[in-house]
């Protein structure tokens, strides 16, 4: 008896000193980042001038007003526009899309987004891009299509 109680004992101990060895504790860090982006609700957009009447050349303004959205919190967004295919001397030119097609119309454009915060793309913001040609720069020239294409870039 006195032997089984002995053992018993010696269980006890090594179970109370097993469970104190298996106690420990560890902090796990959790963290994540959102990136500062602006990016267009849109891949294209068009400025179409319309038909120019070389019989009454007036000056011709249009717009158009893609939208776009930026990350909360970005501070800045600046948007960009090329010169676009047709440039000469750093005007921006729709060209004669005719086969041999060489005339040229010179035209201007604009870039302003509003004033908006910054919110994110469930809040997006307009850029309204002001297009003009002047009157009789199109005065003397072929009947057809004219077109270019402009890149316009947005950047955080």
């Amino acid at each position: 008896m006195k032997r089984s109680m002995t053992v018993l004992i010696a269980l006890a101990v090594l179970a109370a000193g097993g469970a104190a060895w298996a106690v420990d504790t560890n902090t796990l860090t959790v963290t994540a980042s959102v990136s500062g982006t602006c990016k267009f609700s849109a891949a294209t957009s068009a400025l179409n001038f319309g038909a120019l009447d070389p019989a009454n050349p007036v000056a011709v303004n249009v717009s158009a007003s893609p939208q776009f959205w930026c990350t909360k919190g970005v501070a800045t967004d600046l948007i960009t526009a090329n010169l676009g295919n047709n440039a000469v001397a750093g005007v921006r030119q729709m060209k004669d899309t005719a086969v041999g097609g060489t005339d040229l119309i010179p035209y201007s454009l604009t870039l302003a987004p509003d004033g908006n915060p910054n919110a994110g793309p469930a809040s997006p913001r307009t850029l309204t891009i002001a297009g003009n040609i002047a009157a009789n720069s199109y005065s003397g020239l072929t009947a057809s299509t004219y077109s270019d294409t402009v890149t316009l870039d947005i950047n955080p």
